[in-house]
Formats: C-alpha cells, structure tokens, sequence
C-alpha cells in the first residue's frame, strides 16, 4: 500500500517571492533599461547633447526672468493698491475727525448715530454696497459707549490682528494682509488702519480691501509669462535640434564615407553642395580621400612588386645555389687533404652556405607570410616533447657557449590544437636568442596550460632590452646590438617569422625586458584553434625582475590580472600588456636542467 510524502513543514517549504517584489524587480528592470538606453544616446549623439543642454540652459534663464517679472507685476499691484487705500485711509480719517470733534463725551447721545452715519458715508454712501470694501470704526477703549460699525456689515474683529490694533493705539496709520472670510468665499485682504483723534479720545478707522482681482491679474500675468517662457523654450529647442542637425550631418556622412574607406571601399566620396564652411569641409575630405587613394594604391603596388621581387630572387637563387652547394660539398668532404689555409677556407663556404640557405628559406616564408598564401595544419599535439626536441637540437650550442637551459615543464601532457611544425620553430628561434644572450647564465623555459589557452615563456639572464626595444625586437633585420657576433649564424628574420606564426594562430609574442635583468618572451596560444585568447596562464613579467616603481598594481587580464607588483612590456601589434606578480606554478611542475 502506497502512502503519499508528507507536506512540507513551513520552515522547510520554498517562499514564494510576492507579487509587490516581482512587480518591483520587474519595474526596477525597465527603468534600468530606459535609463542605460538614455545614457547610450546621450554619449552617442551630439545632437541630443546640445539640444538638451539648450533646453536645461533656457529653462532656467526664462524661469529666472519668468520669475523676476511675475514677481514684480505682483509687486506693483500691491503697491498700487496700498497707495490707493492709504489716500482713501487719510481722507476718510480726516472726515471722521470732523463729523466727531462736536462731541466732547462718548455718552452722548448723538455720537453712535454720527459714527454710523460717518461709516454709510465714506462706504460710498450705500450700505449694501457691493464693491467689496468694508469700512469699519471702532473705539476699544469705550466698549460700554461707542459699539463698532461697519459698511456692509461683517464681522471684521478676526481680520484685525492684536498687532495692527497696538500699532494705531500708539497714533500709527498701519497696514497687513489677512486671509479671512467676510462673505461667502475666503479672500486675501488689505487691512489698513488709521487712528481718528476726537475731544474724549481716540477712535479707530479700518478699511478692509479685497485682493482678489490683484491675484487674478497677477495670475493671469503669471500664466502669461509661463506660458510665453514655455513657448520660447521650445522653439529655442527647436533651433538648436535644426542647427546642430545642419552641422552634424555633414559630420556624420563624412563619419560613414571614413568607414567605407577605412574598409576598402576608396572610391567612396561625399557630396558637396554649396559654398559655405561645410562644403569647403566635404570637398577637402573629399581630395584627402583621393590622395590618399592615390597613396595607397602606389603603395600597394610597390608592395606587390617587393613581394614579387623577393620571391623570384629567392627562387631564382635555388639553382645556382645547389650547384654551389654541390661544389662546397665535395671540396669540404675533401678538405683533410689540403693546405691548412685552404681547409679553413673550405669550412668557412660550408657555414656561409648553410647561412645563406637560411636566409633564402627565411626570406621564401616571409613572402608567403607578406603574400597571404600561409596556411595553418593544426592538429592536436602535445607540446611537451615539442619544448624536448628543440632544447635537444640546441644543446651543443649551449653547451659550446657555457648556457645551462632549465625546464619547468607540467609531469602531464599540454594538448593544443597547433601547428608543431611553426610552433617549434618559434620556440627554436626564441631559445637560440636566449642562448645566443644568455651571457654564461640559465635560460629557463617554462610551459603553463588553463581552460584556454597554453602559453610558453623563455627567460635568459643577459643584458637585457633598453626601454623602446620591446616594439623594436621583432622587426626584421633589427640586432640590439649590431656589434654583437652571431654565435648561432641567424638571419634576423627568425622573430619576425615567429611572430607571423604566432598571429596566424591567433596567439601573442610578446616581449620584456629591462638593462641588466635579461629578458622574457612570451608565447600564448588557444588551446583550440579558432577561439579567441583573453588571458594568458603565464606572466609575462618574470617573478625575480625588479619593478621600476613602487607598490602593486593591477595586471592586464591577458597576463592573469595578479596585483603582486607588475612592469610594462609590450607586445608587437597588441598595444602592449602590463603583466603583473610572479607565475604561479601548475599542479605536477617538474623542473630539468640541461647544460
């Protein structure tokens, strides 16, 4: 009998993310999105830059001024108001002392008539009056006497504050703005007050003026600004998107004809129209284009005709080269027999001739290299026996000039999809230099390997490179040292051909050095043909160089991007590499020394 698996508890059961998180993740996403497309455009686009500059600039001039000038329409009908009420506050109080000054007691029975009286009068004379303006008198100091009046009839005692009150106690004629209510709607008012001296005392005369047609005026004037700013934004917008457009084209078609020429295409010419800068820009791209055409296609025809040259000397060369061979060989094989002297001489043609029949063979790789007809046969090889079989082929010349070679070489196979053919000879080339400069010191060789790509590195302990020599080391015919003797009789091609079989592979040689630390050469290959390296398992800067500078530094990812310390060393066609820290070694290193 089966039984079904008991329910998750509520500690172990999956959490469900909510809705309001996944809402949130989901929004998050797109603004990210909205917002690295809206940085793209605005690095890309020179036109969206000025215009949005152009827009944020007048923005805030016209806000600024749009500011300055509502602010000071609101002003003025402030002021025009104020000055309006005070006249009509002066006289008014002036009336009101007259009809009053009669009276000597505020008992007296008349009095309250002629305050009501004064009131209706300086109202306008209609107590129902509808222009908005209340006319108030009161008299604090006689509550019991005199009762306060006003035109038309409001309830104005919250409208005066206690501080407006104290000002005309002490004789002042004073004024504020109250936000209160007298009829049906909330309305901004001016309070103005005046004293009214009298034979018993003083009274107190207010005029309480409605602003609501100064905030409309100056609402409408606001509008009018903003709306007026607003306008003029866009069409300065508008004017800046036409003219930026009006130079930038042009830019951008003489970026796309550059493109085209940059690949190939030299007859590509842009269009001149008119007579202005712009078209004085197009017609002298347009005669640079044509120069440069013109240059090229020279320069590829000497090209041609050198690679030509080169390949018919050096085919040309074979035949009579052989029979001088032939002839060398025999008078070398008989050379015992002979005077001492012309011994010597025979041994002297035999190495000549094996020089020159390496520099033809160099020179015959070079002009398949220049013609583009080298092809790659990689194949899966393992690289240890290939590292073997040129320190073999170079043992008696280190051992004839006193230069130990040592090995660190992985105790497994290194399998990569090369060419051992070419990446022997590159290695065969790169030991013999570090033989040859070895100055009686260890030539180390080392062979490292990760996911992918495998790389081999050559350090010799000799003079060294000066600063410069790195992008000059792989030229052809170039010796650091034109005085220095050739202990291998080499052609000073062999590096420029290793690094044509190093690209073709789609790998790096690379070289350092320093004056009296010797040097290193690097060779990095893809572990499978056709992938594209990134890195490189070994340093390019060996581990014992001293740095010119002090402190770490971050590495270049083609060397490992260690922060052990590093120095700069260039590669040819790369740019360089900075290469930083010691190597770190494989699992299952073994080391050989061979001297």
């Amino acid at each position: 009998m089966s039984t079904s698996p008991p329910p998750p508890s509520p500690s172990t059961a999956p959490r469900r993310p909510s809705a309001a998180g996944e809402l949130w993740r989901a929004v998050s996403v797109r603004v990210a999105g909205v917002l690295g497309r809206a940085h793209q455009t605005w690095r890309r686009s020179l036109q969206v830059r000025v215009v949005t500059i152009t827009l944020v600039a007048s923005s805030l001039l016209v806000g600024g001024f749009a500011f300055l000038i509502a602010d000071k329409i609101t002003t003025i009908l402030l002021d025009s108001a104020r000055s309006d009420v005070r006249q009509r506050v002066t006289s008014g109080a002036s009336y009101a002392a007259k009809q009053v000054s009669f009276y000597g007691q505020p008992q007296e029975a008349q009095l309250q008539e002629t305050i009501d009286g004064t009131v209706n009068y300086l109202a306008g004379g209609d107590p129902q009056q509808t222009s908005g303006v209340v006319v108030a008198i009161t008299a604090d100091d006689y509550p019991n006497d005199i009762q306060t009046r006003t035109s038309p009839s409001a309830n104005v005692q919250p409208l005066i504050s206690p501080e407006l009150r104290a000002a005309i106690a002490d004789g002042k004629v004073a004024s504020q703005i109250r936000t209160g209510r007298l009829t049906d709607e909330t309305t901004k008012y001016l309070v103005y007050g005046s004293p009214v001296p009298t034979r018993f005392g003083q009274i107190e005369l207010y005029y309480l003026v409605p602003l609501g047609r100064q905030d409309v005026t100056a609402a409408d004037a606001r509008a009018t600004v903003v709306a007026t700013g607003v306008a003029l934004v866009i069409l300065l917008g508008l004017l800046a998107a036409l003219v930026t457009r009006l130079v930038v084209n042009p830019v951008r078609v003489a970026a796309r004809t550059a493109q085209r020429l940059s690949a190939g295409l030299l007859d590509q010419r842009m269009v001149v129209n008119g007579e202005d800068d712009l078209a004085l820009l197009a017609a002298s791209f347009n005669q640079m284009a044509t120069n440069l055409q013109r240059q090229i296609l020279r320069l590829e025809e000497m090209s041609r005709l050198q690679r030509r040259f080169t390949s018919d000397v050096s085919h040309e060369l074979r035949t009579p080269l052989t029979t001088v061979r032939m002839a060398a060989d025999l008078i070398f094989a008989e050379r015992d027999e002979f005077d001492p002297a012309v011994a010597r001489s025979a041994e002297l043609l035999q190495a000549e001739l094996d020089r020159f029949e390496e520099l033809l063979t160099d020179l015959l790789e070079i002009s398949r290299f220049d013609a583009g007809f080298a092809m790659l046969d990689s194949e899966p090889t393992d690289l240890v026996p290939v590292v073997h079989r040129v320190v073999d082929r170079l043992a008696g010349l280190a051992e004839r000039v006193g230069v130990p070679i040592e090995l660190d070489l992985p105790g497994t196979p290194v399998i990569a999809e090369v060419d051992p053919r070419r990446v022997e000879r590159v290695l065969r080339n790169l030991v013999g230099n570090a033989v040859e400069h070895g100055e009686a010191r260890p030539v180390l060789i080392t062979l490292g390997i990760d996911e992918t790509a495998v790389a081999i590195t050559v350090r010799d302990h000799g003079v060294g490179l000066k600063v410069g020599e790195e992008k000059l080391v792989f030229n052809r015919f170039w010796r650091a040292d034109p005085s220095r003797a050739r202990q291998t009789g080499g052609t000073g091609l062999g590096l420029s051909i290793s690094l044509e079989d190093a690209r073709l592979h789609g790998g790096w040689l690379e070289a350092w050095g320093a004056p009296g630390q010797g040097a290193q050469f690097r060779l990095t290959l893809p572990a499978r043909a056709g992938d594209r390296l990134t890195t490189s398992p070994l340093r390019l800067v060996p581990a014992d160089a001293t740095l010119p500078f002090g402190g770490p530094r971050d590495g270049n990812p083609r060397d490992g991007g260690s922060r052990d310390g590093g120095q700069l060393a260039i590669g040819p066609g790369t740019g360089g590499a900075l290469a930083i820290g010691p190597a770190p070694a494989g699992d299952g290193q073994r080391t050989e020394v061979h001297s």
